[in-house]
């Protein structure tokens, strides 16, 4: 396998791809994974983000991913655009080339936009997450860093590095997310799995006591999931969706579909109630888009 440390790509390369011919501009680099790194690049005055892979099969299996999640989707709201090879020293790698999106990390963008958006970015990531597992994969790492929220308030999984074939174990996870370091339950790639991770990225979303600090510093026997429940059942912020989140952490979901309709369920309650004066127009108008591209990816899956 190819490591990090002998690939390096400067600002101001360029990448051309050995079987389709397309040329890219490196910007500069955005983050590095396990198998592999995410630059910022530029074709024709386009920006895109360009993956290079360590290894060919793992890089594949995302390939496949984004192609699957791609089937029934307008052109313009692809993910994935080419998959190639470039050679550097003698050398071959693949990489693949998607969609740059642009956007803010979500800690980032509640601090300055508030947190009434963390119901919609919750309902945009359980929809996300929805239409992945009815392709038939996890996405494993879920984490604060492999979101991007867009200045519309609209959440985005980014780097499919972690994406797991359903009923095989989990390949890339990040400690204080997984089932497993919590001691709640296996490793193995079910929509359970991800919908843990997602409570655990929520209760992260609405901590103002620092909790996490704590929890990534904790010793293996002094580690529970009641702390992790504690912290739901006394979080302001999450008090509204406390019901999703406990059966999430608990494991009471069939599927990511059923926690996504519950979420929305209890979105709908909140703006029935006489504070919907208060609420921000934008969040109101965010969450009716929200609905309609839920029920427009369910209307193109079913008629597949």
């Amino acid at each position: 396998m190819t490591t990090s440390s002998k690939l390096a790509l400067a600002e101001g390369t360029w990448i051309s791809g050995k079987w389709n011919k397309n040329k890219y501009e490196v910007v500069r680099r955005l983050g590095e994974g396990a198998n592999g790194q995410v630059y910022l690049v530029r074709s024709s005055k386009t920006a895109y983000a360009l993956k290079v892979g360590f290894d060919t099969v793992d890089l594949q299996m995302e390939v496949n991913v984004l192609r699957s999640l791609d089937k029934g989707v307008p052109p313009g709201s692809r993910y994935l655009l080419e998959a190639d090879d470039l050679t550097l020293t003698d050398r071959d790698y693949p990489f693949y080339v998607m969609r740059y999106v642009r956007g803010a990390h979500p800690q980032a963008f509640l601090h300055k936009q508030g947190m009434d958006w963390f119901e919609v970015l919750g309902y945009d990531l359980l929809k996300k997450l929805s239409a992945l597992h009815r392709r038939g994969y996890i996405f494993g790492d879920l984490k604060m860093d492999n979101v991007i929220v867009s200045e519309f308030g609209q959440a985005d999984l980014v780097d499919y590095g972690g994406v797991t074939e359903k009923g095989r174990s989990v390949k890339q996870f990040t400690e204080v997310y997984d089932r497993g370091y919590w001691n709640a339950g296996s490793r193995k790639a079910d929509e359970a799995y991800d919908l843990f991770s997602f409570a655990v990225l929520s209760l992260h979303l609405a901590d103002t006591r620092n909790r996490f600090a704590s929890f990534i510093a904790s010793l293996p026997q002094n580690r529970h999931l009641d702390d992790l429940i504690a912290a739901a059942q006394e979080s302001p912020a999450c008090q509204r969706f406390r019901p999703v989140l406990l059966k999430a952490l608990t494991g009471q979901y069939r599927t990511s579909q059923e926690a996504a309709q519950e979420w929305r369920s209890l979105m709908l309650k909140s703006t029935r109630r006489t504070d919907t004066g208060k609420r921000s127009l934008w969040i109101q108008t965010a969450f009716a888009v929200s609905v309609l591209l839920f029920v427009s990816t369910l209307y193109i899956y079913f008629q597949r």
